[in-house]
């Protein structure tokens, strides 16, 4: 998506060891014309496998997850990274670890709002390892739904979270794939 790919020229930063700052854009200030131009063309390539929510992680994936949504006519879940008290107590769990945080994160989702035999679409802002995108995987597993979509911003293939979730057999779809992040610079896969 040249959109995107122009906005992460201009306004990312690579800060080196695989870590790509998009506050500016995507996760601490939000541009709504650019998640909205995402979630349209997200909206575009999973038209066809009959999701019937669409799963994120807290807090990045919330915007483009949020435009998907309104694009495919669904509602909207976000794994939370921590439990509000008006959350029943037994919740689902699991914990991926965070590569910007450097530390491991639980992401908790109600039983109330993903339910079994529900068909999931999985949208966030980065597929880098795969971890937390693997963790929202195991949050529709226990409850008994099926994933049947991941849609990611922005991949860095190099980290080779793709291949760690081959295995679903699934689409898998990326706006913009970044192949190398050496010595400062942004290199963009064709």
């Amino acid at each position: 998506m040249e959109l995107l790919k122009q906005r992460i020229l201009r306004d990312g930063k690579n800060l080196g060891s695989g870590i790509l700052k998009v506050d500016r854009f995507i996760n601490h200030q939000v541009d709504p014309e650019l998640m909205d131009a995402c979630g349209l063309e997200f909206a575009r390539l999973f038209a066809g496998i009959g999701a019937q929510k669409v799963l994120t992680a807290e807090i990045s994936g919330i915007a483009p997850a949020l435009m998907t949504g309104k694009y495919l006519n669904l509602p909207v879940v976000y794994a939370r990274k921590s439990k509000p008290i008006t959350m029943p107590h037994e919740v689902y769990l699991t914990v991926a670890p965070s590569h910007t945080k450097g530390n491991n994160v639980e992401l908790i989702v109600s039983p109330e709002y993903l339910g079994r035999d529900e068909r999931i679409l999985i949208i966030d802002d980065f597929l880098a390892s795969g971890a937390t995108i693997a963790g929202l995987v195991r949050l529709a597993q226990v409850a008994g739904a099926q994933v049947v979509g991941i849609g990611t911003l922005i991949e860095k293939s190099f980290e080779g979270g793709r291949n760690l979730l081959s295995y679903l057999n699934i689409p898998i779809h990326s706006l913009v794939t970044i192949s190398s992040m050496d010595a400062g610079g942004i290199v963009f896969a064709d």
